[in-house]
């Protein structure tokens, strides 16, 4: 018999038999669920034929397999089993976001109790798994508006059961009507303005709602490219210098900010992300000029401790450079981390609001 087939013979054995002695010894993983286990799980074996088997766990992942919500095979390799169980569970919301998932069924998908999920899930992944499960449904919703989906069509399949609850739940989330968002913002006016600051380029967008877009970058044509990816069908206007209305004024007190002449304008902001986005931004927005925050003490402050990683994410997916400071967080070293825009300008907009506070600057 040849050596290969004597090997899978006796890892079958260990998977028919659950043997524990055999776990982290080898991985195995079924075709028709997408998952992969240890030996000794306790789920019902499946058919030879659908059973492949991996050195390691992150074999396995690499081929597209997800760990067992059962035996959580990741543990057997040194990994937080609790962060693999909601990460799963993350996946899990997302796959059946246009489902209603009680409390009661996540829980039992997960093979815990419901306070247990619910204490678990929003320590590891940041929010309570409703408003996960909401943010969810809510992309599902605008990924079908943005392939052309009619509106009515693409509220039953997100899952929101009505027209009514569309409007209700995913206005905020949208920045606009769903029958907008559909077109890429068609039937949407977006007034931007472009200036020269102490930092280079800058773009300021604004709907009705408020400012939804500030952006540096390499010149207005680069800047107007970016936007027309956000709103694609949105009627574009440009406010030139002097032009009546609010942006004009915004952006001069944004550029006196940059320069450190002025503090930061208290303007009417557009917020467009999900539940977790949006919590760590206005978390930002209560960091006073001058202060810095560690992305470990961002976490902690939106009471989601383990979530550090997340929260970096949601400060680089800011669209609203200053006006959401997420500038203002940094490493737990305290050096400098990232920014979408480059260090220099993390750097000097860091030195500036410390100078105009303390007379100090900080460095990397």
């Amino acid at each position: 018999m040849p050596k290969e087939t004597t090997i899978d013979t006796r890892r079958w054995q260990d998977v028919t038999s659950r043997h524990k002695e055999a776990d982290g010894t080898f991985f195995y993983a079924v075709k028709t669920t997408g998952v992969f286990c240890r030996p000794s799980c306790p789920a019902r074996t499946a058919k030879r034929e659908n059973v492949v088997f991996f050195e390691t766990a992150a074999d396995a992942e690499a081929a597209g397999f997800r760990p067992c919500l059962r035996c959580h095979p990741l543990a057997t390799v040194g990994r937080d089993p609790q962060n693999s169980l909601m990460q799963a569970m993350a996946d899990y919301i997302d796959s059946h976001a246009d489902e209603a998932l009680p409390l009661a069924r996540l829980a039992m998908e997960a093979g815990v109790s419901p306070f247990h999920f619910q204490r678990t899930f929003k320590a590891v992944i940041g929010v309570s798994a409703k408003e996960y499960h909401a943010a969810a449904r809510l992309r599902r919703f605008k990924e079908r508006l943005r392939k052309g989906e009619g509106v009515l069509e693409a509220t039953f399949e997100s899952g929101y059961g009505s027209a009514s609850r569309v409007y209700e739940k995913v206005d905020g989330g949208l920045g606009m009507t769903p029958s907008a968002y559909r077109s890429g913002g068609a039937g949407e006016t977006i007034t931007y303005a472009v200036r020269e600051t102490a930092l280079g380029p800058l773009m300021m967008a604004a709907t009705e709602r408020g400012v939804c877009f500030v952006q540096f970058g390499e010149g207005e044509e680069a800047l107007r490219k970016q936007l027309s990816i956000e709103f694609p069908h949105a009627v574009l206007e440009i406010a030139s210098p002097g032009a009546e209305g609010p942006i004009d004024d915004w952006m001069l007190a944004l550029k006196e900010h940059i320069a450190g002449a002025a503090p930061r304008p208290e303007l009417p902001l557009d917020l467009r992300g999900t539940a977790f986005q949006i919590k760590v931004w206005r978390f930002l927005l209560s960091v006073r000029p001058g202060d810095v925050v560690s992305y470990s003490e961002l976490a902690t402050g939106i009471s989601a401790p383990k979530a550090v990683r997340a929260v970096a994410s949601a400060c680089a997916a800011n669209r609203i450079a200053v006006l959401v400071p997420c500038h203002r967080a940094l490493r737990a070293d305290g050096g400098l981390g990232g920014y979408r825009w480059g260090l220099e300008r993390k750097r000097t907009l860091l030195d500036t609001e410390r100078r105009v506070s303390t007379g100090r600057t900080i460095s990397e």
